[in-house]
């Protein structure tokens, strides 16, 4: 192999990458198998892929073409060298808006080539719905389809040209007419006529084997389409030419929604000559909420098109007359429409999980049927399941005929593997009595191809053979797939990890406790490879910053994975490859909400900086900022924040500092305010309000960096008509005495002083012991407040966060934790609930800012946006991280990758913005971040509110 890297090295100018994390980023794609490639390579070019051809030819290396790495069947992985072209070979080469043709190589990504067509009124029609990264290689080599195929067509109807390298490196133009068949297509073909008119079924989305009926004298011989579906086993494309469709100026979506599946499969056949766009299904079992749907136990989500607003909806509403529903919904506006579509969108992640929270997988993930059959087959299809005690829960491309579903097949045991055979084989059948495809959208690779004799007979899969051997004779491209397959149930990607549970700090509710199970979630859809933050969708910021797979969430999840399994990361938790790929995740949690499975990489993160540093000295950083909270508390009992200040503005004591602490010199040290939070309130006096106890949290950041957030807080909270009253300070050794609310003097005499923490840093920098230390002496101090039925107001978005989600999952075993976690709310939810009947200061005022990713992924900000709404701030507040996240952007290193995260989109928004607009930022890190990149003052929700009320703007009013 160091042959091999060496003269790869010396023949191609592309990225060639035969290290560990290279190589652990490739062994799956979003299949349930696994391949270690000896090295991956990101060529620059076609003559890259020809040099990356010859060498592996010579050393007998298969080669395996991959895009963005969503394949469920198996195919984008392999034992060779893995050609990665996302990296490179990723640009829109020409659009010809007249001839309504595009040249692309073969990583560009399908959204990009939408927004390029756009303008022109124009769209490539297929689009799966992994379009925000899957690319148009991986798509030709499927032959995807997507929800739009009952209009457009799958790939191959939408292919013209295909420039290819075979593995012998010859050059093929394909097209029309012959057009580049290599020597001896043409007359394998035609000796096989018959069998190429009768073997192939017809039906929309038959994408099972190779596609050799369009090589028929009446299909025009078309090469480039044959080509289509063929899973990079017949040659390696650099290039193509595409068709592209006009897109309808107006749309509107009909959901109808039926009783259950079956009524909704039975209907969907029969809207097809109303001409719609899409006609898309799935049921119940798959919606974690069903509140914008229309009622039903299943719906149809079915698309129109029209010139105008007007004739989309009327062909939308003449479709639910037609259809024979329980209820439905026309929906024209476009942002409902997408917030529709992303419930459909998202059922390939959501479907890995059943309402249980038992695991599924793919496998038999996107069999077809004529769709007149649809029904009957769904029917047939469930009892199969049952029969072998297993559960699913279909979807798909009813239109079509085309189902997706993930099963909870066990593939961990012996027995669970062979019930995952013998369901295959049963399903496979069923599927072929049914006249159906084994794949109707993402191909055979190592999922299917075995049980292709059963589809098309064994001499029609000799044939595949014999046009494999045409093409590359040496078997180099793919082995394994399509033709002389590996078998179904070999190679799982779950056979290489520990049996046994492995030991960790975190609780991991949601996966039994079982950290491995976690990390399996990652199933590998790639949503987290996205190279634009859509709406209020934060992850995966680090990704969108660097654009480099390990930097993705699922890159980690992949790394993290080879690391349980031992055999490609070879040290466990002192893996400095898996460490180096973490270092860059800002713990912003948008996985947690963004994904699909809710992979929540910022606790795999805590989780393994706990143990890779567990005995061994830590960074500085970890020390000067994981600790804040103690040195902070150290400066408010000397009195020193006026020295420190001053210290900190000498720029060569503050150039010490920070190297000493492990800080980017790019920072400027925040100033400490001079007063802390508490020390106001003591001296406060008396405070107002007569409705219900609240108590405010006094987090680090609001203590000691910005008070004027808390004193805000009070403010508005006591005009709301709220008593406010702030965590005891004293830790009782003994138990409360007669009510629970007095205590023994004894008791009184030998507390100790302490202060209330969430916990954060020493959780972001993974040091859990020391984490868990102080979150027990927090639910001490707590204990009188557990008592009560009191509210636990937190202002810092981050800090409320790790008490709801970090505490309760670190401190399992405590039940307080989980108490306090449900006590926890948002200063917006506390005047939601708490003072429903209070208004706002009106302030009739455009906003601008970001919502805190800690709150997108963990609080939610429905309570904020109707507080803002109430108040007269209007505008919506960007997605996306501030790329600070904590003490993330302060570490030394990552100032780049912060500033970067930061323009993305709440600084352009910030530049953009009226002149009085109100700069919103409820995080601390958010607002330094603003402060010190754009010199803008951002302020928290309650700083506003509370102004608005000093200045009598309109007085708090009852509704």
């Amino acid at each position: 192999m160091s042959d091999l890297e060496a003269e790869l090295r010396k023949a191609v100018r592309g990225d060639v990458g035969f290290d560990v994390t290279s190589r652990a980023l490739v062994t799956m794609d979003a299949s349930n198998y696994r391949r270690v490639p000896v090295g991956v390579v990101a060529p620059r070019d076609a003559e890259d892929v020809a040099a990356v051809l010859e060498v592996c030819r010579a050393h007998g290396v298969p080669v395996v073409a991959r895009g963005g790495g969503t394949s469920i069947a198996g195919q984008a992985t392999g034992t060779g060298v893995v050609l990665d072209f996302t990296r490179y070979m990723n640009r829109l080469v020409a659009l010809d808006a007249g001839a309504r043709t595009a040249v692309v190589q073969p990583g560009l990504v399908l959204d990009r080539l939408q927004e390029a067509a756009a303008p022109h009124g124009l769209r490539f029609g297929p689009d799966p719905s992994t379009h925000s990264r899957c690319t148009l290689g991986g798509m030709i080599g499927n032959n995807s389809c997507g929800s739009h195929s009952v209009a457009w067509g799958t790939t191959a109807d939408n292919v013209r040209e295909l420039d290819v390298l075979t593995a012998r490196g010859q050059r093929l133009r394909l097209g029309q007419g012959w057009a580049g068949a290599p020597d001896g297509l043409r007359a394998l073909a035609e000796g096989e006529l018959a069998r190429l008119r009768t073997g192939f079924p017809e039906l929309p989305r038959r994408i099972s084997g190779y596609a050799l009926d369009a090589l028929l004298p009446e299909k025009g011989a078309d090469v480039a389409r044959s080509f289509c579906g063929s899973e990079g086993t017949l040659g390696v494309l650099t290039e193509a030419v595409v068709s592209l469709v006009e897109a309808p100026r107006a749309r509107a979506l009909a959901v109808l929604g039926y009783a259950d599946e079956g009524a909704a499969a039975e209907s969907a056949a029969g809207l097809l000559p109303y001409g719609p766009l899409t006609v898309e299904g799935m049921a119940a079992d798959l919606v974690r909420s069903a509140a914008e749907l229309p009622r039903g136990g299943a719906w149809l989500f079915v698309e129109t098109g029209g010139e105008s607003a007007g004739e989309a909806r009327a062909r939308a509403e003449t479709i639910v007359r037609a259809a024979d529903v329980v209820d439905a919904r026309v929906v024209t506006d476009g942002a409902a429409q997408r917030a529709l579509w992303r419930i459909r969108e998202d059922a390939s992640g959501t479907a890995t999980r059943m309402p249980d929270g038992t695991e599924a997988w793919p496998g038999w993930e996107d069999c077809a049927v004529p769709p007149a059959r649809l029904g009957a087959y769904l029917r047939d299809f469930r009892a199969l399941l049952t029969a072998h005690g297993l559960r699913g829960a279909p979807y798909g491309h009813f239109g079509d005929g085309c189902i997706h579903v993930r099963i909870d097949f066990d593939l961990l045991t012996e027995a669970g593997v062979g019930r995952f055979r013998r369901f295959s084989e049963e399903l496979a059948d069923l599927v072929v009595a049914y006249g159906g495809s084994l794949s109707g959208e993402h191909g055979d690779g190592q999922a299917r191809a075995e049980l292709l004799p059963r589809m098309y007979g064994d001499e029609t899969v000799a044939l595949f053979e014999r046009v494999k051997a045409v093409w590359d004779p040496d078997d180099l491209l793919n082995p394994g797939m399509l033709v002389r397959p590996a078998p179904l149930d070999s190679g799982l990607r779950f056979a290489v990890l520990p049996r046994e549970p492995v030991d960790v700090a975190f609780g991991y509710p949601g996966d039994g406790g079982d950290f491995t199970a976690a990390v399996r979630r990652c199933v590998g859809v790639a949503k987290c490879r996205t190279t634009t933050a859509s709406g209020p969708a934060v992850m995966c910021p680090s990704y969108r910053a660097t654009g480099e797979e390990r930097h993705s969430t699922r890159g980690r999840a992949r790394l993290l994975h080879e690391m349980l399994a031992g055999e490609v990361v070879t040290d466990g938790w002192r893996s400095e490859e898996v460490r180096e790929a973490l270092d860059l995740c800002l713990s912003c949690k948008g996985c947690r909400s963004d994904c699909p499975v809710e992979v929540d990489m910022a606790t795999y993160k805590a989780e393994f900086l706990h143990h890779h540093y567990a005995g061994r000295r830590r960074p500085a950083a970890h020390y000067s900022m994981g600790r804040l909270p103690v040195w902070l508390r150290w400066v408010s009992r000397t009195r020193t924040a006026p020295l420190v200040n001053a210290l900190a503005g000498v720029r060569p004591l503050a150039w010490v500092a920070k190297r000493v602490g492990g800080i980017a010199v790019e920072r400027d040290i925040p100033r400490l305010a001079g007063e802390t939070f508490s020390r106001w309130w003591r001296g406060r006096g008396p405070g107002g309000g007569s409705g219900d106890l609240v108590v405010l949290w006094p987090d680090t950041f609001t203590e000691h960096l910005s008070p004027s957030v808390g004193r805000a807080a009070v403010r508005v909270l006591e005009a709301a008509g709220l008593r406010v009253a702030l965590p005891p300070t004293l830790r009782m050794r003994g138990r409360p005495v007669g009510d629970g609310r007095s205590r023994s003097a004894a008791a009184l005499l030998t507390a100790r002083r302490g202060r209330v923490c969430c916990g954060l840093t020493y959780v972001s920098t993974g040091q859990l012991d020391h984490a868990r230390v102080v979150l027990r002496r927090t639910l001490d101090l707590m204990e009188p407040v557990l008592e009560t039925d009191a509210p636990v107001v937190v202002l810092e978005p981050s800090c409320a966060a790790a008490l709801r989600s970090d505490l309760p999952e670190l401190l399992h075993d405590d039940p307080r934790a989980a108490r306090l976690a449900a006590r926890v709310r948002t200063f917006a939810e506390t005047l939601e609930r708490h003072a429903p009947g209070w208004r706002p200061p009106r302030l009739d005022r455009p906003a601008v800012g970001q919502t805190h990713c800690h709150q997108h992924a963990v609080l939610g900000d429905t309570a904020d946006r109707g507080l803002r709404e109430a108040a007269g701030l209007d505008g919506e507040l960007t997605g996306g991280c501030c790329g600070l996240a904590g003490n993330f952007g302060f570490e030394e290193g990552h100032f780049e990758v912060s500033a970067t995260c930061a323009e993305e989109q709440l600084l352009p928004s910030v530049r953009a913005a009226d002149p009085s607009a109100v700069v919103l930022a409820d995080g601390f890190s958010c607002r330094t971040q603003l402060e010190q990149l754009a010199g803008v003052r951002g302020r928290h929700l309650a700083e506003v509110l509370a102004e608005g009320l000093d200045e009598g703007l309109d007085g708090p009013r009852e509704r």
